[in-house]
């Protein structure tokens, strides 16, 4: 086996590394990433695409090191400040989940091989692959959709297409909630006032109060109040909760605190079924 410090000889310096920190708690990252956070200079935790069940201050605790939290704003305009000291020293970008479960980080990717700087990916378990725990099999997943607060003028619908394709050809639909974190209200944006709104995560009964009223819009019959749903709660932490039932049940549901997300099954094996009553709602 390999010791503990050839493993560490074999991590580079001067690099940037994207880190995947799993779902959960600071435990939850792997010994390979662990042991890359630790030979880091810098250490940047992206803190927008999602959250972990932790604050930062048991990351510092755990790594024995200053975490910087880095917002959408300063990753997507200003990652000069993550990539400048990965030229001549050893940096760590932190993802909760796995580290290219969104767009923004292969743009990081990509920017910092643009600048000769060498990159390393230590990939972890995320949502895409988590929400197999509710029994649902991931090859019979269709297309995700990202389900957005409704704005009064602004009301995106176009996962509804999306679901649609998905029940046509038989295949599960995973609905992804939307995360408002420090974000400029549109008033406040004219404004040009840089005020920001307090933190909002998309519920499962919010998402399902918006996936209804666009239903009821378009009138395709694409899904309704009797459809049989999942929603899920915190995957990867101690008290995450799933739960099963028609979008009329579960709409009534205490799913708790964030991160939620939820699923709108196709067709269902006898394997897959057998799981979705395991997760029924018991009803009084």
């Amino acid at each position: 086996s390999i010791s503990k410090e050839k493993r560490r000889d074999r991590i580079q310096t001067n690099m940037l590394y994207i880190v995947g920190l799993g779902l959960g708690d600071e435990t939850d990252v792997t010994v390979k990433g662990k042991e890359a956070i630790e030979k880091c200079d810098k250490i940047f935790l992206e803190a927008y695409t999602s959250i972990l069940g932790v604050g930062k201050e048991r990351l510092e605790a755990y790594y024995g090191k200053e975490v910087v939290v880095a917002d959408r704003e300063l990753v997507e305009s200003g990652c000069d400040v993550i990539l400048e000291p990965a030229k001549t020293q050893s940096v760590a970008f932190l993802v909760v989940g796995d580290p290219f479960g969104a767009t923004t980080h292969m743009d990081l990717f990509l920017r910092a091989k643009q600048l000769g700087i060498e990159v390393k990916v230590v990939h972890n378990a995320s949502v895409m692959n988590a929400i197999g725990s509710c029994g649902l099999q991931l090859y019979s997943f269709g297309p995700a959709v990202s389900i957005c607060f409704f704005e009064d003028t602004w009301r995106p619908d176009s996962f509804y297409e999306k679901i649609a394709v998905n029940k046509k050809n038989g295949h599960h639909t995973l609905c992804l909630l939307d995360i408002k974190v420090k974000e400029v209200s549109l008033s406040n944006m004219m404004k040009g006032k840089m005020i920001y709104e307090p933190p909002r995560f998309m519920t499962i009964n919010q998402c399902i109060e918006q996936l209804l009223e666009v239903e009821d819009k378009r009138q395709e019959n694409v899904y309704g109040r009797d459809t049989p749903c999942i929603g899920l709660a915190r995957l990867g932490h101690e008290d995450q909760k799933i739960a099963s039932g028609t979008m009329a049940e579960l709409l009534e549901e205490d799913f708790g605190g964030p991160l939620h997300c939820f699923i709108v099954p196709g067709n269902m094996h006898f394997i897959e079924q057998e799981c979705f009553d395991y997760f029924k709602i018991k009803k009084n």
